[in-house]
């Protein structure tokens, strides 16, 4: 471990490179006989994931899947307990290894979520995919890639290396054209705003708080799709994969049947709800980036437009991970909420209380002058399972608390190697269960 830390990135990758190729061999290159699908992007990886997997199950392919939250095989899907730097996209060997085995089991499809640092550290070298997605590109991972030109570098890396694939590219992402212009089998746009010659674009968008309708429109025709997904990022993560199922050969109308029949995904804008009593809405989402969290507080908004309400925000910044983003965020809760709980979150080897307190410094300058007061309309707690109490707690008839970091996670990183059993889905259900539940 100490030997790792003290060898260049550029010298761990020849590593990297190395074990992908010698495991790729020992493992028969599984990935040639199968369907492989790619999902990379800064935001919305793992719900695209998720969408493109029902629609396979919808057209009844036999599918495989590994993302951030779940991995599945078949018609069994695992929820990933444990915090891990492979979490996302695993090892190189263990990704072989997974491969041979479902092609093994009769599974002829797979879709795997692609990070850059997986990229950049060949974890994904010489697995040949047949469709590339590309979602979009924010401010996010600078701690490792140190500037957004190494990022975005990162995610046309994997673009460059398979021009024998399908590409799936978002056209309202600024770089959209620097994957466009790559060589690939085919390409499609998708969009929300623009037009596009070959792809798909949203049109007749209706929005409510936990759902959404929309058609999607390509250049052979039409289908209206009544979403459980709330959010004009969850249309464009639908259109994503939409252009998939298509690029795949499935009919408009399975793959229209295969993301309505996606209620929701854990950890993302999931609502926790345990009694018809319960009076204001509780949401639990992974947002960790500045977008993100944008998104989020953006779809709440518009959600409570017409029924009022106060939106209260619990949200912190994960230790050692890109600095720059933890005032972003603050200020971004500033500029939405209404009350604020600035808390813990993944502190790993870091002072806790000294990544809350650039995160309020950040909400300060979010708000208009003296908007925000300590302990009076925002606080800072230190114990993450008190703060979701007090969110809770301040709640009432019409609010929606907005729970953002950790999304599905189960576990809370609190050392160097340490990790501490925490769901924020499990506290905010007990809690409200204590509110609401009470004999």
């Amino acid at each position: 471990m100490n030997l790792k830390k003290l060898l260049p990135q550029s010298t761990k990758n020849k590593l990297h490179k190395l074990q992908s190729q010698l495991a790729r061999i020992r493992y028969g290159n599984p990935s040639k006989k199968l369907t492989v699908v790619g999902v990379t992007g800064t935001k919305g990886k793992t719900s695209v994931c998720n969408l493109i997997s029902s629609i396979l199950d919808a057209a009844k392919i036999p599918n495989a899947m590994e993302t951030t939250i779940n991995t599945k095989i078949g018609d069994k899907t695992i929820y990933h307990t444990e915090k891990n730097l492979w979490v996302t996209t695993p090892p190189a060997h263990v990704l072989q290894k997974f491969f041979r085995e479902i092609k093994n089991r009769g599974i002829t499809h797979v879709v795997l979520e692609v990070t850059s640092s997986a990229i950049d550290q060949y974890r994904t070298h010489g697995i040949d995919f047949d469709v590339l997605v590309y979602t979009n590109l924010s401010h996010d991972h600078l701690d490792y890639h140190k500037t957004m030109e190494n990022y975005l570098n990162a995610k046309l890396k994997v673009f460059k290396q398979n021009p024998e694939a399908k590409f799936v590219i978002n056209r309202d992402d600024q770089h959209w054209n620097l994957f466009y212009n790559l060589k690939a089998k085919e390409k499609f746009l998708f969009s929300i705003n623009k037009s596009v010659d070959h792809g798909a674009v949203a049109r007749k968008i209706l929005l409510s708080p936990d759902s959404s309708t929309f058609t999607a429109a390509a250049e052979n025709g039409q289908v209206a799709i009544n979403s459980h997904l709330p959010g004009i990022f969850n249309i464009s993560n639908q259109l994503a994969a939409f252009c998939t199922g298509v690029a795949l050969g499935i009919d408009p109308e399975i793959i229209k049947k295969g993301l309505e029949n996606v209620s929701g995904i854990r950890g993302r804008m999931e609502q926790i709800v345990v009694s018809p009593k319960q009076d204001f809405t509780v949401i639990v989402d992974y947002a960790h980036n500045a977008d993100s969290l944008k998104n989020v507080y953006e779809t709440v908004k518009q959600g409570m437009q017409n029924r009022g309400g106060r939106l209260i925000a619990v949200l912190g910044a994960t230790g050692r991970r890109d600095t720059t983003k933890r005032p972003i965020m603050g200020a971004l809760a500033g500029n939405y909420a209404d009350l604020i709980i600035v808390t813990d979150e993944d502190p790993y080897d870091e002072d806790p209380m000294s990544i809350i307190e650039v995160v309020a410094a950040g909400v300060l300058k979010g708000g208009r002058k003296n908007q925000w007061r300590l302990n009076r309309n925002y606080w800072k707690v230190l114990d993450r399972k008190q703060a979701i109490r007090k969110a809770i707690a301040e709640a009432e008839k019409g609010d929606v608390v907005v729970i953002t970091g950790k999304g599905a996670e189960e576990v809370m990183a609190v050392g160097e190697h340490k990790f501490v059993p925490f769901s924020d889905r499990k506290i905010a259900r007990e809690e409200l269960e204590a509110r609401f539940l009470k004999k």
